[in-house]
């Protein structure tokens, strides 16, 4: 299983097989890197705008396959655990600690300086499981109780807030609070 430069696992063998679409190829199929980066590889650049900006990888005949690609980047955007499904729950104006939390599946292997950013979600709880056992990304789960409970606790909240009373009902129900004392 691949791991982390600290030795933890990440819970993939082959992180390419987790991963999607680059997050530089347009509709069209064209390299959005090459066109609004282009002195940041500027050899990459002049291939792709040769070939029309045209990124061989997306192109089922091509010979590249997403990893072949020197600035391939595919991070998801699904707000779920990708392991057990929790979905996310935030709150707004709240400084609680997210229920998902952003997982790299590829570091940088040895001798290599940079490695393809690729991210999924991981709820907190299966975060850690994977990190610190041989837990699997794949894994045929179901959320843990305490993040259930975490997340229908925000819902319940979310509910309260939701829930009010606009001034004209509370000045009229306090008028007649009121009227029903005299």
């Amino acid at each position: 299983m691949k791991e982390t430069p600290s030795g933890t696992p990440v819970g993939v063998d082959d992180p390419y097989d987790h991963a999607g679409v680059c997050d530089h190829l347009t509709d069209e199929g064209k390299c959005r890197f090459a066109f609004e980066h282009p002195r940041q590889d500027p050899e990459f650049a002049r291939e792709r705008r040769e070939d029309d900006l045209r990124c061989p990888a997306a192109d089922p005949d091509g010979d590249w396959d997403w990893s072949s690609c020197p600035h391939y980047r595919c991070r998801n955007r699904d707000r779920e655990c990708i392991r057990c499904g929790l979905e996310e729950r935030r709150m707004a104006h709240s400084d609680e600690r997210p229920l998902l939390e952003e997982h790299h599946l590829s570091y940088a292997g040895e001798g290599e300086t940079l490695g393809h950013e690729i991210t999924v979600y991981l709820c907190r709880w299966c975060h850690a499981k994977v990190h610190k056992s041989w837990a699997r990304i794949d894994d045929d789960v179901n959320p843990d109780p305490e993040a259930i409970a975490e997340k229908e606790g925000r819902r319940s909240r979310e509910q309260e807030e939701l829930s009010f009373e606009s001034a004209a009902e509370r000045y009229d129900a306090d008028e007649d609070r009121g009227n029903e004392e005299q």
